[in-house]
């Protein structure tokens, strides 16, 4: 582990929380900042989250929220609360980054 990477997990884990920005739509916007969680709603129903990569590789992710859809994912958004998101993020391609989201803090695996 280079001192790059545990001062940037450090920081995910302990510093100022993911925003949860909810999009009307089926496709995020562009850019991705990097601490947003954007949830893209259409006609009230969430099809899909998407993200910056936390790693730093600079990727934007899209998690699929559809239950119809594998592998999908659940998002818990409440009011006053930050996100978690169900279950961990485990990248097979690319930089292969593996991470919880919880409270709007990364938890790396």
């Amino acid at each position: 582990m280079t001192v790059r990477f545990c001062v940037r997990s450090l920081w995910q884990r302990y510093g100022p929380r993911r925003k949860l920005i909810i999009v009307d739509g089926d496709t995020p916007p562009t850019p991705i900042r990097s601490r947003h969680i954007y949830l893209c709603r259409d006609g009230g129903d969430d099809w899909s989250v998407a993200m910056r990569c936390p790693c730093g590789c600079g990727d934007d992710l899209e998690l699929m929220l559809l239950k119809e859809v594998k592998p999908n994912w659940s998002l818990k958004p409440e009011d006053d609360k930050p996100p978690t998101l169900r279950p961990s993020v485990w990248r097979k391609t690319g930089c292969k980054a593996h991470f919880w989201l919880r409270d709007g803090h990364i938890h790396w695996c």
